[in-house]
């Protein structure tokens, strides 16, 4: 059974009901343009959750205590798709429930502990990380291939520049020591997330406008 079609004042398609601006400025806008207060926590609780099972995509290196895991690819994925303020809070979300002690952290782990260790400080990069991005989508930096791979890079960045100084200041090791235990081990799983990423959005954005065409 096929649903209906319509378009309202506004530049929308409507399908039984259900909005999509194409015209939006996130894709939870062209996904959800009319959310209340409780669908809009629940959007943000579900950004904490698919970073949390992300976390769980880990692994563990012999020669450095950060793990690889899913978490940049998931961190930057929700930024964008939320916007700013509301990938701000579904990491800082994350954030706090994991001290709280829910264990959504990288191998189960949770509580203040992780933050006296060596990866806190990427953790609390994933915060500003996804607000940068979901400000760079809001500015439609999401809808090609290219300012994608600008806007998933600045993000990544962003969490080097939180982390990488972090574990430098908890193990105690130079600049070059912390390069190859915090950041060199990292970049071909990233630059896969990166263009992964870049791919996916921009393809999202394609559906959305196909999806009002119809």
């Amino acid at each position: 059974m096929y649903g209906r079609w319509s378009l309202d004042s506004g530049p929308r398609a409507v399908y039984d009901g259900v909005e999509v601006n194409p015209n939006a400025a996130t894709l939870r806008l062209a996904a959800f343009p009319r959310v209340g207060l409780v669908q809009d926590a629940l959007l943000v609780a579900a950004g904490t959750a698919i970073v949390a099972v992300a976390a769980q995509i880990t692994v563990s290196l012999p020669f450095t205590p950060v793990p690889l895991t899913g978490q940049t690819f998931a961190v930057v994925l929700v930024g964008a798709s939320l916007g700013a303020v509301r990938g701000l809070a579904s990491l800082g979300l994350y954030l706090l429930i994991g001290i709280a002690g829910a264990p959504v952290y990288a191998d189960r782990a949770h509580g203040w502990e992780v933050f006296t260790g060596p990866t806190g400080g990427y953790i609390v990069g994933f915060v500003a990380a996804a607000a940068v991005t979901g400000y760079l989508a809001e500015r439609r930096w999401d809808r090609k291939f290219s300012s994608a791979v600008a806007a998933m890079l600045t993000g990544n960045v962003i969490i080097y520049l939180v982390g990488l100084p972090w574990l430098a200041s908890v193990l105690d090791t130079n600049l070059e020591k912390t390069l190859e235990l915090g950041l060199y081990p990292f970049v071909p799983g990233d630059v896969f997330k990166l263009y992964l990423a870049a791919v996916l959005l921009p393809g999202a954005w394609r559906v959305v406008k196909r999806v009002s065409d119809r």
